[in-house]
């Protein structure tokens, strides 16, 4: 017996453990990727209607099975671990830095600034950014970039998607 397409879909976007891209589904399900993409729309409007609970979310460049955020709440007590601590604002000042002016170095995130980069090591131990190649300027400093997890935190599907710079208040962005 051959499962269903969109039980296929419903394993895949479970058992990954990571957003599923669009080919990755069309090639599951030997499809097109518009035919795919159609699929993943109808399967997100069985979950909508049947009110299970969970919900398709486009993040990261793919798709991933996620808790309502009306539901949350009512689940607290089931999550765990509990959430890091919040990012400080230098943190947050550092990581808004990289994120729109990616590729940079150290001394340019200083620079923009005005003030130490000294949060880029918390940053990295929390897997928010990370080591994407070296300058071509003197000494060849390391380029910074944002990862993955940074598109999922902030629930971003691409860098695209980060708000405009001028008077923007980022602080609907940040989860918990």
């Amino acid at each position: 017996m051959t499962p269903s397409p969109q039980a296929l879909i419903g394993a895949a976007l479970l058992a990954a453990g990571r957003p599923v891209t669009r080919r990755e589904v069309a090639d599951l399900l030997g499809l097109p990727e518009e035919a795919a993409a159609r699929a993943l729309e109808a399967f997100a409007g069985t979950l909508r209607d049947a009110g299970l609970g969970f919900e398709v979310e486009a993040v990261a460049g793919g798709y991933r099975l996620v808790v309502p955020p009306a539901l949350s709440s009512h689940l607290a007590p089931l999550l765990a671990p509990p959430p890091l601590p919040p990012l400080s604002a230098a943190a947050l000042e550092v990581l808004a830095v990289i994120a729109y002016r990616q590729p940079v170095t150290r001394a340019e995130i200083e620079a923009m600034r005005g003030g130490s980069a000294g949060t880029v090591v918390t940053l990295q131990e929390r897997e928010l950014v990370k080591v994407v190649g070296r300058s071509e300027a003197v000494g060849q400093p390391l380029l910074y970039g944002t990862t993955e997890r940074f598109l999922l935190e902030f629930g971003l599907t691409g860098l695209d998607d980060l708000p405009p710079l001028e008077g923007a208040d980022f602080s609907h962005l940040l989860r918990g």
